[in-house]
């Protein structure tokens, strides 16, 4: 029998109040600022330097996630965590696309975390952005949540079809929309002029490839902010937790990519593993929309849902180290089409 309660849209409950909203945006912009300081001379990363800076990015969510635990319930320690897991797993693969990007735009490697603090920078607001507007689609629409899991689902029915097809590591520059747009309007430099996006050149301003580059790490930041946003509104309907996640997840990609540089590339396995995550996350989400009209349909407990991402990633991770290690191809897709 269904319910007519849940027909009307529902009211979020979050732990967020205003102080603590002004607090976490002013430390995540604390910290922002504080990566700018530390590449505003660029500089090759050092895996002494990556590490540490990897080590505190790990500590500080994992940290916080404590004082959710402590300072609320276990529940929400367990969204908190979840919803952290996921969105770090979906920041890998945002690593193996900048990755692929540093290379198509022969990067120098001083300038490599300048591109990648820009493509982070971009990453926040755009997922602060999703956030709101998931929250104000949960509030409003009472198929939100059947929405949100449609879209996970054909994310992962993506994902699956481009590891199946096995896309070569390349990404054609000459073929982004992003970059095609920018050389309509104006001329670009051959060479990099240090963390300058533009100089004048000839009398005219000209853009420089850091330009290219950060336009198009931004727009492949949009792609992963709607895959990333609905997924952790299926771990939890809490708009503050979801942006913690987002931005614990983000904030240590820059130190991050340089301890993983080397093994990005074996993790050959990783979309699928992704694509079957997001596909459960989004079977979540649509029996989670049942309940609510048909009591009688069961819904996936959080800890469960932890569990089974556990153990997807342990699966997948040990399944590309074997396939790498026994020579098998990659398997990783292109950005040339998603950017």
């Amino acid at each position: 029998m269904s319910d007519p309660s849940y027909l009307s849209a529902a009211e979020l409950s979050s732990v967020g109040t205003p102080t603590l909203w002004g607090v976490t945006i002013a430390g995540v912009l604390a910290l922002l600022v504080l990566d700018f300081l530390v590449t505003r001379r660029p500089h090759e990363v050092s895996m002494r330097e990556a590490i540490g800076w990897s080590a505190f990015y790990i500590a500080l969510p994992l940290a916080f996630g404590a004082w959710v635990w402590n300072r609320y319930d276990s529940e929400l320690g367990v969204q908190y965590l979840t919803g952290y897991l996921v969105e770090k797993s979906l920041s890998v693969d945002n690593l193996f696309v900048f990755m692929l990007l540093l290379a198509a735009f022969a990067v120098p490697a001083v300038l490599a975390q300048r591109v990648l603090l820009y493509g982070i920078a971009g990453a926040l607001v755009l997922r602060a952005v999703f956030i709101a507007l998931g929250a104000a689609a949960l509030e409003t629409l009472d198929f939100a949540f059947l929405l949100f899991a449609i879209i996970l689902v054909a994310t992962a029915v993506k994902l699956l079809r481009d590891a199946l097809t096995g896309h070569q590591q390349e990404v054609d520059i000459n073929r982004m929309r992003s970059v095609r747009l920018l050389r309509r309007f104006m001329p670009v430099t051959d060479e990099y002029q240090g963390t300058r996006m533009t100089v004048r050149q000839g009398g005219r301003r000209a853009l420089t490839p850091l330009a290219l580059v950060v336009v198009a790490v931004l727009a492949t930041d949009v792609v992963f902010a709607v895959d990333s946003v609905p997924a952790v509104y299926g771990i939890t309907e809490d708009p503050y937790l979801v942006f913690a996640t987002n931005a614990f997840a983000l904030l240590g990609l820059r130190a991050l990519y340089f301890v993983l540089h080397a093994a990005l590339s074996r993790l050959v396995h990783l979309s699928y593993g992704l694509a079957i995550i997001l596909a459960f996350i989004g079977l979540k989400l649509g029996l989670h929309w049942a309940h609510g009209i048909w009591k009688g349909v069961p819904e996936i407990p959080t800890l469960a849902s932890l569990g089974v991402i556990i153990g997807i990633l342990v699966v997948v991770t040990l399944t590309s180290l074997r396939a790498t290690k026994q020579g098998q191809p990659r398997e990783r897709e292109t950005v040339a089409e998603r950017a």
